[in-house]
């Protein structure tokens, strides 16, 4: 394992980036709080958590950093997967709270960010898009300025191009300690772009940071970093 600071994020390269993020996940679910969770590329470590911690406490709560405007047992949806690679795989479920997609985007932002009043995220799982985007904040969008609304519908930045769901930047830069999973050489220019450069609106991923910051990342993800 490769572990530095870089511009304030802890960049960790490890041989198997699913197990240390499920690592975090058991970790932080041992104790009442708040975890916010993302699709994609973070459904190994999910069946990870679930093999690890089979009985999740009911005072643990299940957030999402985002979701499309789908319903949830659409294949599109991050709950279905969320619900595939974890919680239909736990003997014991924590309080799940989901992005209610069905609404059309706008009433389930509406309602979400009711939801979330008065919540501190303790974790919060993240990707990175290969366009540098991150839950459903892509680049040079609008939801990048908000600064009062704690969730926003938001408009695809690719494919599939359904309305989105997200958690807006003050709900990230709140939570306590924000996790970016990533892999696969597809992404070294974002993270690159993420985590050694200016921050920049045409790499949202660059924008967002929790009160502390790690990136989680395989040899190929992290190939573009500075050395040393």
């Amino acid at each position: 394992m490769a572990i530095r600071n870089l511009n304030g994020v802890g960049i960790h390269v490890v041989e198997n980036p699913a197990r240390l993020a499920a690592g975090w996940l058991i970790h932080t679910a041992s104790e009442p709080g708040h975890i916010a969770l993302s699709g994609g590329s973070a459904s190994r470590a999910y069946e990870l958590a679930a093999e690890l911690l089979p009985k999740w406490r009911r005072d643990v709560h299940l957030w999402f950093g985002d979701d499309r405007a789908v319903a949830p047992g659409d294949e599109r949806s991050n709950y279905r997967l969320v619900q595939q690679t974890l919680l239909n795989r736990l003997v014991a479920l924590p309080t799940v709270h989901r992005i209610h997609g069905e609404l059309g985007a706008p009433d389930a932002a509406e309602l979400y960010d009711r939801e979330l009043d008065g919540v501190t995220l303790d974790l919060a799982v993240n990707g990175i898009g290969a366009d540098g985007h991150t839950a459903s904040l892509f680049p040079a969008a609008e939801a990048l300025d908000e600064r009062e609304r704690r969730v926003v519908a938001a408009e695809p930045g690719l494919e599939p191009f359904v309305e989105r769901v997200t958690l807006t930047p003050p709900v990230f830069g709140a939570t306590r300690l924000l996790v970016y999973l990533v892999t696969g050489d597809s992404k070294a220019s974002a993270v690159r772009k993420a985590f050694a450069e200016e921050p920049s609106a045409e790499t949202p991923a660059s924008l967002i940071r929790g009160v502390e910051t790690i990136a989680i990342l395989d040899e190929a993800a992290a190939s573009q970093l500075p050395q040393g």
